[in-house]
Formats: structure tokens, C-alpha cells, sequence
């Protein structure tokens, strides 16, 4: 079978069930959204050297194939007949849990901090940010298509462990967050 099918030259795509729409519709969004913040995800995994955080980057990977699948199926009744899975209250538990205790390792925050420090802090930075985008997406398409309330949970949770890992990264590598200080104006 070759990677490439021709059906998307004129700007439209499959849904998960056959009905194709514009590349650019809200569902496509956000589940294009939560694939680049997947990727992004890896790139932090790849970039740090603790077995805890690779981990957790592997399965909150495999959860968001599981949510992009979700949002790449709008037919309820296909969802379930294709068993097609989803996030569930016990994974955004589990995220908490995570996040909980990273955090025990972190002194407080004071003030905002810049993103960068460590590759892998940067990293999880970008993949903090870009999932704050999918949830922007995800949000539009709940709008439109009402969504389930664990999708959207799931992915503010998510972004705030991205950030809490990347500041993990930076402590565990003994790199200060840098504050932010503005300018004098």
C-alpha cells in the first residue's frame, strides 16, 4: 500500500467513516492539533534522560491516539461499534497523580517564568504550549459538536503537566527557572 492516495489534493479529507470534509474544519483542527502535540510530546521523551518521564511521555501518547481517534470519529454509534477508545476519568486522574507528585519535587512558583532552560525543559515548554493550542481547537469544536467534557479535562490537565515537567527537567538537571522580570517602561 503506498503512504500517499491522492484524495486530499483538492484541500478535503476522510473522516473516520467515510464522510470527507475541508482540511481546515474545526474537527480536522483540533484532531491535526492533538497529532502535532503528540509529536511534540515524543521530542521531550526523546530528549530526557529520565526513565520516569519517558514513561509517562509513552502513555500519554498513547492516550492522545486514543483522543485524536475520538475526535476523528463525529458518529457516536461508530465510536462505539469500532470500539474506538477514549479517555477516561481515570486517565486525567492519573495525570493529577503525576503532576501531584513532580511537584513535590519543585519549589513553588513566584512569578512567571521564561520558557527554555535544558533541551528537554524547552522542549516540553513547546509541548505545553502547543497543547494549550489543541485545547483551544478542541474547545471551537465542542461549539459546534458537542464533545465529551473528558476530552477537553483531559488536555487542560495535560497542559499543565507539560509544564511541570519541564520544570522538573531544569531541576533535576540543577538549571534555575528563569523569572520573568518585564522591562521598565
Amino acid at each position: 500500500m503506498k503512504i500517499y492516495t491522492r484524495r486530499g489534493d483538492r484541500g478535503e479529507t476522510d473522516l473516520f467513516g467515510g464522510a470527507r470534509v475541508a482540511k481546515d474544519h474545526l474537527r480536522v483542527t483540533a484532531y491535526g492539533e492533538v497529532d502535532e502535540l503528540n509529536a511534540f510530546v515524543g521530542v521531550g521523551a526523546a530528549a530526557s534522560t529520565h526513565a520516569d518521564v519517558g514513561e509517562l511521555c509513552r502513555r500519554v501518547q498513547s492516550s492522545l491516539f486514543d483522543l485524536g481517534s475520538y475526535l476523528a470519529t463525529p458518529d457516536a454509534d461508530r465510536r462505539e461499534k469500532g470500539g474506538i477508545p477514549m479517555v477516561d476519568a481515570a486517565e486525567v486522574t492519573w495525570l493529577e497523580e503525576r503532576m501531584d507528585a513532580f511537584e513535590a519535587e519543585l519549589a513553588p512558583l513566584k512569578s512567571f517564568i521564561l520558557p527554555g532552560g535544558t533541551p528537554a525543559a524547552a522542549a516540553f515548554h513547546v509541548a505545553h504550549t502547543v497543547c494549550r493550542r489543541a485545547e483551544r481547537a478542541a474547545v471551537a469544536l465542542d461549539r459546534e459538536e458537542s464533545l465529551s467534557e473528558l476530552a477537553l479535562r483531559y488536555l487542560n490537565r495535560l497542559s499543565d503537566l507539560l509544564f511541570v515537567l519541564a520544570r522538573v527537567e531544569n531541576r533535576r538537571a540543577d538549571v534555575a527557572d528563569v523569572e520573568w522580570v518585564g522591562r521598565e517602561r
